[in-house]
């Protein structure tokens, strides 16, 4: 059984006991996330695709830990003007684990 959610602006697919890096949320580790944005679930039979949404689906998860990705560096550069920009960003995450999917 997988299920293809939404979060953060992202789409993701998931099955349950998969770990997945999410755009970060207000949740401390250990606490339980209930994911309303599901955009299709699939068992073995059946394929359940929402408009745009499955109604009474969700997705239980288990935030493993917070964080933040590794650094990108961004460098702005034009030839022969002496111009150079140089800056990093490091986008924080949320790690979950999906235990269960409903729906």
């Amino acid at each position: 059984m997988y299920a293809i959610i939404q979060t953060g602006g992202k789409q993701y697919k998931v099955t349950e006991g998969s770990v997945l890096k999410i755009e970060k949320m207000n949740a401390e580790p250990g606490d339980r996330l209930t994911l309303d944005q599901v955009l299709m679930v699939s068992d073995d039979n059946e394929v359940r695709i929402g408009n745009p949404l499955v109604a009474n689906a969700q997705v239980i998860a288990t935030v493993l830990e917070q964080g933040r990705d590794k650094k990108v560096v961004v460098f702005k550069y034009k030839r022969r003007k002496n111009y150079r920009r140089k800056q990093g960003h490091r986008q924080p995450y949320t790690k979950i684990k999906v235990e269960k999917i409903e729906g």
